[in-house]
């Protein structure tokens, strides 16, 4: 039985951290800065953790032992949610410093965090058996009023259900030094691709970004065989960052040969940084297609997920049905499967 943590009011406590990079450059210091003014306006008691506003690590905001006695304070505190305040290159360096072991013996609390963030977000789901939810970093709550992405995490937090994608999304960031505070760019309209599509699917939500994934599969920290073993059917979401349409191909082989995909029942593919770019013939659709046709399930490409904003929560570990509905996605977090 998967643990969820319980809904949250309008008044909860956050408990900011940074097990990857810190906010010490722009627009990120400004953003959380404006963040933090905008959550204590609504209501919002915030705990600012001692790494968020560092560069004292290599490539992150502190030594990953540093790093992972910030999160692991923040998760034994009375706060009611965990969020972190940004991606980055070197999370995966805390994992040996992660005590999962007292985190299971914890009362489940919520974690937030993208990008660099799958390490805690995958391993607390797979691991721990709760739910976690991929979404917005801090630095994503610096416009108010909440919309899109930001607005649909806190009603996630609030128990809301049924989350829709979004109109358009921004291929182009307007964000500068001098402006960090600049709306976003929502030039592009959104276009889901449907394969192999019947109908609405089933399963657990399970994913996150590539390039963190291929990182964790395979060492000590790969639960998925066990996780995926209690569950019904998985629907798998994934996006990249870094990678090429030649790496995402290899990365999706590597997570398919490890057996992760053995229990799918369907693929949500969000735009990935390399959204137009093509290597040898293999751009974004046939890196994916011409690895998962053989499963024989929904893939829905170009979903409201990844690098190009807005992206939507996503509830780790969740049950949900997921649809497409008039070019759009759908989707529904359960308390049990339908029939």
């Amino acid at each position: 039985m998967i643990n969820e943590p319980k809904k949250v009011t309008k008044n909860m406590k956050i408990s900011l951290v940074a097990p990857s990079f810190g906010c010490t450059t722009e627009p990120y210091k400004t953003r959380l800065e404006e963040a933090i003014k905008i959550f204590k306006n609504v209501g919002y008691e915030v705990v600012e953790g001692e790494n968020i506003y560092k560069a004292e690590g290599i490539a992150s905001s502190n030594t990953p032992e540093e790093r992972a006695k910030e999160f692991m304070n923040a998760y034994e505190s009375n706060s009611d949610v965990i969020m972190s305040v940004g991606g980055g290159e070197l999370m995966c360096e805390i994992l040996p410093y992660i005590d999962f072991k007292k985190i299971k013996r914890l009362k489940p609390k919520w974690f937030i965090g993208f990008s660099d963030n799958t390490n805690l977000t995958f391993t607390l789901t797979t691991i721990c058996n709760m739910v976690t939810i991929y979404g917005p970093c801090a630095t994503k709550f610096y416009l108010y009023p909440f919309k899109y992405d930001t607005k649909d995490t806190l009603a996630l937090l609030e128990g809301k259900r049924i989350l829709r994608g979004y109109p358009r999304y921004e291929l182009n960031s307007l964000a500068s030094e001098e402006n960090p505070l600049v709306k976003l760019n929502l030039t592009e309209r959104k276009i889901i691709k449907p394969f192999f599509y019947k109908g609405p699917f089933y399963g657990t939500m399970l994913g996150g970004c590539l390039d963190c994934l291929i990182n964790i599969c395979g060492t000590k920290y790969d639960n998925v065989a066990n996780f995926i073993n209690k569950h019904t059917g998985i629907i798998w979401y994934l996006e990249a960052c870094d990678l090429s349409p030649l790496g995402i191909r290899r990365a999706i082989f590597q997570l398919k040969e490890a057996g992760w995909f053995r229990k799918v029942k369907g693929f949500l593919i969000g735009r990935p940084l390399c959204n137009d770019a093509e290597i040898m013939g293999v751009d974004k659709y046939t890196a994916v297609i011409d690895m998962l046709q053989d499963f024989n399930v929904p893939i829905l490409m170009d979903v409201d997920l990844g690098h190009l904003a807005p992206s939507m929560p996503i509830k780790n570990g969740a049950k949900a049905l997921v649809s497409y509905q008039e070019g759009n996605i759908k989707v529904e977090y359960l308390k049990k499967y339908r029939p």
